[in-house]
């Protein structure tokens, strides 16, 4: 079947921090008084908490019961440093908005609802796809089917009429796959998975991504 919608995962795909999370990461800790936590420690917790209205569930459980931090105000710390970091990449705005021209193009985010809406806010891009999900408002996060099933259902699309662009291997790319979506991965100097059905380094995202998806 022809393609007829396309969906973009937001961070690392149409998105970048110009600093490492880390140190971002960092940045709000300290700005609270808060312990470090490795950037592995974060990614646990947050994969355990991808349903969520805020990352405050995320922070109490990173800073446990006897803190006297406020994970809310970790949480707030947090969000405006990445608010302030995140970068398009380069292009990533014109592409959706010429891809609109042909297909239904949607946004599939994995994230708490308020830091992933407040990214979009940041990057002026509150009113650019035609429909946004973020897992934070799901009972899961990718690459659980449900979550490719909203973003469906959203599009208004058939699974093997849809395309999904994501970054990461597991998330993106094999959740899409299972799911029936065919596939475009965004590569950093990396190989493409199996389950790719075709693979795009992130700085030729806009010259490259629409021949890419004629081709499917």
């Amino acid at each position: 079947m022809p393609v007829t919608a396309v969906a973009f995962d937001l961070d690392y795909t149409l998105a970048v921090p110009d600093r490492d999370r880390q140190t971002l990461l960092d940045d709000a800790t300290e700005a609270v008084g808060a312990p470090r936590f490795s950037r592995e420690a974060y990614l646990d917790a947050h994969r355990r908490h991808l349903t969520n209205e805020t990352r405050e569930a995320i922070f109490a459980d990173l800073l446990g019961e006897d803190s006297t931090v406020s994970p809310a105000a970790l949480a707030d710390a947090y969000r405006d440093a990445i608010e302030e970091a995140l970068v398009p990449v380069e292009g990533a705005e014109a592409l959706v908005v010429d891809l609109k021209e042909t297909y239904r193009v949607g946004l599939l985010t994995d994230g708490p609802v308020r830091a992933q809406q407040a990214k979009l806010d940041a990057l002026g891009w509150a009113d650019l796809f035609d429909t946004v999900v973020i897992t934070g408002s799901l009972a899961a996060g990718k690459p659980d089917d449900r979550t490719f099933a909203a973003i469906l259902d959203g599009l208004s699309s058939a699974p093997d009429e849809t395309v999904y662009v994501g970054d990461h291997p597991e998330a993106d790319i094999r959740g899409a796959h299972a799911a029936g979506l065919r596939t475009i991965q965004i590569l950093d100097g990396s190989d493409a998975v199996p389950e790719a059905d075709a693979g795009i380094e992130r700085d030729a995202l806009a010259a490259d991504l629409p021949g890419l998806i004629g081709d499917l």
